[in-house]
C-alpha cells in the first residue's frame, strides 16, 4: 500500500513557476511588500506528504490548504506554517503540516535578491478506488489529478495550488 501523496500539480499558486521536474506549478497567495521578479521552484523530487494509514484504509480523502511562509533560502518556516482551510479530518490536516516542513525551494527573487513570501499550497488527499470527489473532474481538466498509475504517481494522492 503506497501511503504517499502523487503529485498534481503541485498547487503553489504562482505562475510560471517550475517544480524540480520542470513541471508547471502554480504559486498564489504570495504576501509581501513587493511582488518577486521571479517566483519560488519546488526542487522536492517527491512530494512529503502521506496519507494517514487509518484514513487510507476507510477511503477518506479531503483538501488541506496550507499557508506556507518560504524564506529567502527556499526553506518552510515551520512557526508560519498554518492551516488555511482544513479537510474536516484533523489527521489530514496534521500530516499536511507535517509534510510540508519537507519542501524545499529555489526562493523567491526580486531584482536578483532572494526574499521570503508567503503563499497558500494545497495539498490533496486521493483515494485511488475511491469516488470522485466534487470539483475533481475540474483539476483533472486542468491537468492537476492524475490518474492512479500515471508515470512518476503513486495511488494514494495529490497536491493542487495555493492560491491568494
Amino acid at each position: 500500500m503506497h501511503l504517499r501523496l502523487a503529485t498534481a500539480a503541485l498547487a503553489l499558486g504562482l505562475m510560471g513557476c517550475k517544480d524540480a521536474s520542470g513541471e508547471r506549478i502554480g504559486l498564489r497567495g504570495l504576501r509581501g511588500p513587493e511582488r518577486p521578479d521571479e517566483h519560488p521552484v519546488m526542487v522536492n523530487a517527491e512530494l512529503p506528504f502521506r496519507y494517514p494509514p487509518a484514513l487510507y484504509t476507510r477511503k477518506v480523502q479531503g483538501n488541506v490548504t496550507l499557508r506556507l511562509y518560504v524564506d529567502r533560502d527556499g526553506q518552510v518556516l515551520a512557526d508560519s506554517t498554518r492551516v488555511e482551510e482544513s479537510s474536516g479530518y484533523s489527521a489530514l490536516d496534521s500530516a499536511a503540516v507535517r509534510g510540508s516542513q519537507e519542501l524545499h525551494f529555489v526562493p523567491a527573487k526580486l531584482r536578483g535578491d532572494p526574499m521570503g513570501v508567503s503563499v497558500l499550497f494545497p495539498v490533496y488527499f486521493r483515494h485511488p478506488e475511491a469516488a470522485p470527489l466534487p470539483g475533481d473532474t475540474i483539476l483533472r481538466e486542468r491537468g492537476e489529478r492524475p490518474e492512479a498509475g500515471d508515470s512518476g504517481t503513486t495511488p494514494a494522492g495529490q497536491t493542487p495550488a495555493p492560491r491568494p
